[in-house]
């Protein structure tokens, strides 16, 4: 029997501890609270459940600690049906999470603490077992970028298209760059990789075109507004308007966006169409409680 195409992430696991409060505080404020909560999260484990859940089989690569945290995650990575063969347990290290607090408008921000997605072995990259059928890898940048640079280079010795969503933003090195497919940024990552200020669909098509000097493909989302692409294969810039939707929360909305447009490309889809369904998928999730 044959392996059905799948999709490979390479990245972090969080325990997410999600607060609500009216606002998100400023230097020196204390803001009291209504509600927590712990959520699975991290950009890698979110990414990879959402591929899931678009109908796509996905393994991991990743680490977690021998601790609750860690415990929790592996269970939820399970419960959403994600290859958790590949992700470690390391013992005496605490496995990654972080804080996010989301305000009354449904926005929020967050502080990450790596523990053991900075201690992946990049070994775990040289089993045949992780790249059988496997058409797309996905990378994002919440682990060190070495280890991105050796799994896009052992994707593209098999074959495989890479997929890097490069947030939180950082420089990429000369190094990463050329082995990145397609790039996929909301709008702060775009404007602190290339200076395009995107504050509409227009100036997140000039984004995409100033990114596509760089990178392959680069796909640029800009929240209610829409998203854009520009680069090889597309003819010029492309573009989707946003879906007009009553706005719950934003939380994980990039990672289902892009979870979704994987899921569509290893099914053989062309880029435009995994980008519309995927801008669909993305606005359900923002209207939908969590």
């Amino acid at each position: 029997m044959s392996t059905p195409p799948c999709a490979v992430v390479v990245g972090s696991l969080h325990y997410d501890i999600v607060v609500d409060a009216p606002h998100r505080p400023a230097a020196g404020e204390t803001v009291t609270g209504t509600a927590w909560r712990p959520v699975f999260g991290g950009k890698g484990g979110n990414q990879a459940a959402a591929v899931v859940a678009a109908g796509v089989p996905c393994r991991m690569v990743s680490a977690v600690g021998d601790d609750g945290f860690g415990t929790f995650l592996r269970d939820r990575l399970r419960a959403a049906g994600v290859d958790d063969r590949h992700v470690a347990t390391l013992p005496g290290q605490g496995s990654g999470m972080s804080v996010a607090i989301m305000d009354a408008g449904g926005d929020y921000g967050a502080v990450i603490v790596s523990g053991t997605n900075a201690a992946i072995a990049p070994e775990a990259l040289d089993r045949d077992a992780l790249w059988q059928g496997a058409t797309h890898l996905v990378l994002q940048n919440e682990i060190p970028e070495a280890l991105n640079i050796a799994a896009a280079r052992a994707a593209r010795a098999r074959g495989l298209s890479v997929v890097l969503n490069a947030a939180p933003a950082r420089t990429l090195s000369e190094t990463f760059a050329p082995l990145v497919d397609i790039l996929v940024v909301n709008a702060g990552e775009a404007e602190a990789l290339c200076g395009v200020a995107v504050g509409s669909l227009d100036g997140a098509r000039a984004a995409a075109a100033a990114l596509a000097d760089r990178f392959a493909v680069a796909v640029v989302t800009a929240g209610g507004d829409g998203v854009a692409a520009a680069g090889a294969g597309l003819d010029g810039t492309r573009s989707e308007p946003g879906h007009k939707v009553r706005l719950v929360s934003t939380h994980g909305a990039g990672d289902c966006f892009i979870g979704t447009m994987v899921a569509r490309l290893v099914e053989g889809h062309p880029l435009t169409e995994a980008i519309a369904d995927a801008n669909l998928t993305a606005a359900r999730r923002v209207s939908s409680p969590r």
